[in-house]
């Protein structure tokens, strides 16, 4: 796997490096020593699966508050997604800082966001799966968010959203 540190502290665009041969190519996705090597947290608690059925689907931005933290490796096992990290860690040197990567079954890539920053994506594609291996499991009196389009941020979004939940569309504005 090839590790590229992104430019909030502590996510990582994962990639595999396949192996082909006449039958295919095989490629590792996880590796608990590689991901120990590099200071990202192995621990899988909890895997989650995302099935978007139209090009536009906007998910997130989701966290959760301590003690109930959670870092996630997030991978479009169908499609493609634009998949993004912000950080909220107030003592971070990359504070509010995002980061956005395209995610497909194409180029098998994973993103690895670490515990105390807001994950969410927009599908590219119809029909857009996206898997979650998760570091804590999922805990509802915890979840938070961040509104998508929210100015503190800035985030360029790389196309129109064109459906989102009315939760993840209300979310207040954050204080500058």
């Amino acid at each position: 796997m090839r590790f590229t540190e992104t430019k909030v502290a502590g996510a990582f665009l994962i990639e595999p490096e396949p192996i082909g041969d006449e039958r295919g190519f095989f490629a590792r996705t996880f590796c608990r020593e590689e991901f120990e090597a590099h200071g990202l947290n192995p621990v899988v608690a909890q895997c989650n699966l995302s099935f978007n059925h139209r090009r536009g689907t906007l998910r997130g931005l989701h966290y959760q508050a301590a003690p109930h933290q959670e870092a996630k490796l997030v991978r479009c096992t169908r499609g493609a997604i634009w998949d993004l990290a912000l950080d909220l860690r107030p003592g971070s040197p990359t504070y509010r800082a995002w980061f956005g990567a395209e995610l497909s079954d194409g180029n098998g890539a994973s993103l690895y966001i670490p515990e105390g920053c807001a994950h969410g994506f927009l599908s590219l594609t119809d029909a857009a799966e996206v898997a979650y291996q998760m570091s804590a499991p999922y805990a509802p009196a915890a979840a938070r968010g961040v509104r998508w389009n929210d100015p503190a941020f800035g985030i360029e979004w790389p196309g129109e959203v064109l459906v989102i939940n009315q939760r993840d569309a209300s979310y207040p504005d954050v204080e500058p």
